[in-house]
């Protein structure tokens, strides 16, 4: 392992009926609160309700910002920036899934910066301050609850990064699994493939004598694997809903990532794509990992072994590493179909018109993956091999 610091300052309040601590959970003295959420859902399913009224009953002036995007846009970050500074709002609570909570990490920083919140994003400039925030989830995906990264779609440029800082990180997170009852099936599937995602880009690293860490990727991923159809076939499970809301976390909470950096190399591509033809981002994820991971066997082909032994159940007996490896493999593509996920770009309509572009705009900070390193000929391929 590599020398490291681990922190985590978000408190995570997990469990049924959580809610109710959310007045006790907003710092002393704020009096103006920004709302955030996204298209609507929480308004059919009455979870609006319950935040608002918590928030009146407690002298809270509130203001909102709704219908941040699945793939948050630099225009709507700039929005809700400037609602802050022109009613002094001193406290953001983002309720919804990682978008809405992404979007939101990106408000409160540029509501203490003077300028455009995408120079935050380009590291242009470097946030000094932000507003704190909470969160309260109501889709189990990403991890953004518990941890500092935001990214950001700037339409305009086709652009899409992540970003983050220390001012980044929710005060707190409520997450109860019943506020994830009504996320339809399709999403819940989105949800599951960005979890194992992250995992998956955690766990190819460079580094040796990690078996810790390995063993907690392989935990995380063996238990959605086996609670993820079940879930699918009961979407009001409070037993499943609680298993994967906690999975999200975990996947991406800095636990994982402790003494080596993962890849990240897939989520790059992806981001490419979607900044281009505003894919859900999940999607793209499951089209494009299994062909990163075929493109990069031979990196370290004993790595993609474990995988699919410890995690897909592979028998090696007789088999070569590279044999062994291509298994997982197929197994972690299979498990996602199974799910309903997409195996081709094209099931988006996405061909190799607008190829370069994405070659493009995923090379646009250079080099990058720290499993493997890919050049524009890399991302060339696997974004062919993907269509």
């Amino acid at each position: 392992m590599e020398n490291f610091i681990f922190h985590n300052p978000t408190k995570l309040v997990f469990g049924r009926g959580q809610l109710e601590q959310l007045p006790s959970l907003i710092p002393e003295g704020v009096k103006r609160v920004l709302v955030t959420y996204g298209g609507g859902s929480i308004k059919r399913n009455g979870i609006y309700t319950n935040v608002m009224k918590k928030l009146s009953d407690n002298g809270y002036e509130t203001f909102e910002l709704g219908g941040i995007e699945p793939n948050p846009r630099l225009a709507t970050v700039n929005k809700g920036a400037d609602l802050c500074k022109e009613n002094d709002v001193d406290f953001v609570l983002a309720v919804g899934g990682g978008s809405v909570i992404d979007g939101s990490k990106t408000i409160a920083s540029a509501a203490k910066y003077d300028g455009d919140a995408w120079d935050l994003v380009t590291k242009k400039a470097t946030p000094q301050d932000a507003l704190p925030l909470g969160t309260v989830l109501t889709l189990a995906a990403t991890g953004s609850e518990m941890n500092a990264g935001a990214v950001i779609t700037n339409w305009e440029t086709n652009e899409k990064y992540g970003w983050g800082s220390p001012f980044s990180y929710p005060l707190f997170s409520i997450l109860d699994p019943v506020h994830t009852y009504s996320v339809p099936k399709n999403h819940t599937v989105y949800g599951i493939v960005d979890m194992m995602s992250h995992v998956l880009e955690q766990y190819f690293h460079q580094p040796t004598n990690a078996p810790v860490q390995d063993r907690m990727a392989e935990g995380i991923l063996k238990t959605i694997i086996e609670t993820a159809p079940k879930l699918l076939n009961n979407l009001e499970s409070y037993e499943y809903r609680e298993t994967i809301m906690y999975a999200g976390t975990m996947a991406f909470n800095g636990m994982l990532q402790t003494g080596y950096k993962g890849d990240w190399a897939t989520h790059n591509i992806e981001h490419a794509v979607s900044a281009v033809y505003d894919i859900p981002h999940a999607g793209g994820l499951s089209i494009l990992f299994p062909n990163w991971m075929k493109h990069n066997l031979t990196v370290n082909p004993e790595r993609f072994k474990q995988l699919a032994v410890r995690v897909f159940g592979v028998d090696p007996t007789g088999q070569s590493d590279e044999e062994i490896a291509l298994q997982g493999i197929d197994r972690l593509r299979q498990f996602w179909s199974s799910l309903g996920a997409p195996t081709r770009l094209a099931e988006y309509d996405i061909d190799d018109s607008q190829l370069e572009l994405m070659v493009d705009r995923a090379m646009k900070r250079g080099p990058f993956g720290n499993f493997a390193t890919l050049h524009d000929d890399d991302v060339r391929t696997i974004l062919r091999n993907s269509l």
